[in-house]
């Protein structure tokens, strides 16, 4: 039996279309690291300088094993597909040269190529992977659906990914330096009030709460807002103007502010206040000598 492919159909798909295009073994070439430019769309903003520095340890003992993915935009300028980690370990290693693919790729294909190879090669915090989600919807125009297919993700997830992007600054700064999981923070974004949300996360840093004890926090609280929420006041359907009138006709004929109670289905009620039983009796009155 074939092993399935873990990276989903969409990611496989994605990088096998990166693959078809990448020349023969030929094609790795030596380019100059002063030609290179960092990629604008790199989903990774943010680089641990420990661990580059360990890179570059490595780099200067034992080389790139991995080249570096570049497209060429001009005479002796290339931008990085993906790769970029390695390029700054490479830089601090003192490299003057780095091995790389050269590849043509429009700018659609060069975002999901490089959101592909961090996910493919590093965890991408969920704040990077909810940037990274946005900003092929806003910047290659698809639909949360388009984009689901494209990376193998269920529509829910990618929605799930995107929502943390509401969340306040300081609970994604917690998310990208790993102080809560994004199950906290998927369970923090069912408040809707922003300094609740803040009040949960602190909660978590101060006493450990888990995932599950943070979910039944949000139950909790959203149950209460319900109760608490006033009921909405229904606004009586407009009349038309023959019920204005007949109203008008039977307000003078029982001597009474008369009133129409009537549903969207057109169904109701006639209403005739009465202020006294005295002068019940004498709407009664009225009605008996209609019967009459």
């Amino acid at each position: 039996m074939a092993k399935r492919n873990a990276l989903g159909r969409g990611l496989g798909a994605l990088i096998t279309e990166a693959n078809e295009v990448t020349p023969k073994a030929a094609a790795i070439d030596n380019i100059n690291i002063s030609e290179i430019e960092a990629n604008p769309w790199q989903p990774r903003t943010t680089f641990d300088k420990e661990a580059l520095e360990e890179l570059s340890k490595s780099i200067k003992e034992v080389g790139i094993i991995q080249p570096l993915t570049l497209r060429k935009i001009g005479e002796n300028r290339y931008q990085i597909i993906a790769g970029e980690r390695r390029f700054r370990a490479s830089k601090l290693a003192g490299l003057d040269t780095v091995p790389a693919y050269i590849r043509e790729s429009d700018d659609n294909s060069m975002l999901e190529m490089a959101l592909v190879e961090n996910i493919q090669r590093e965890d991408l915090d969920a704040i990077e992977i909810a940037l990274s989600y946005q900003r092929m919807i806003d910047e290659c125009s698809y639909t949360q659906e388009t984009l689901s297919e494209r990376v193998g993700k269920k529509r829910s997830t990618v929605s799930n990914y995107i929502r943390l992007l509401k969340l306040p600054a300081l609970i994604q700064k917690a998310i990208r330096e790993r102080e809560i999981s994004m199950g906290h923070a998927r369970a923090i974004i069912n408040i809707d009030d922003p300094e609740t949300q803040i009040m949960l996360y602190k909660q978590i840093i101060t006493y450990d709460f888990s995932v599950r004890k943070i979910e039944e926090i949000v139950r909790k609280l959203n149950n209460e807002n319900a109760d608490n929420k006033p009921e909405k006041k229904t606004t009586a359907p407009k009349h038309p103007d023959e019920y204005n009138n007949l109203k008008d006709h039977l307000a003078k004929f029982f001597s009474a502010n008369v009133d129409f109670k009537i549903n969207n289905k057109g169904k109701g009620r006639i209403v005739i206040p009465f202020e006294s039983n005295t002068d019940l009796e004498r709407i009664i009155g009225i009605l008996d000598h209609l019967n009459n």
